[in-house]
């Protein structure tokens, strides 16, 4: 299944990175709450490119296994 995309991201406020993020920039994900389609993920390097949109069921079980193996290491 191919997951809908948002062509350009920068259209759209709210974006949020995760708090294990750092100041210094890298491979940083951000994610946006609310959308009414599900869970967009953009690439914070690229802003204005293309994002993902994840169903909320997907990303809270992709969330839950980061959380469980972050404990774990």
């Amino acid at each position: 299944m191919t997951e809908p995309t948002i062509a350009n991201a920068a259209a759209l406020t709210g974006w949020r990175k995760s708090s294990y993020s750092g100041s210094e920039g890298g491979s940083c994900l951000e994610v946006l709450d609310g959308h009414p389609a599900g869970v967009p993920v953009r690439d914070s390097k690229t802003p204005e490119g293309a994002a993902l949109v994840f169903p909320r069921s997907a990303w809270a079980s992709f969330v839950a296994a980061m959380k469980d193996g972050y404990a774990s290491t």
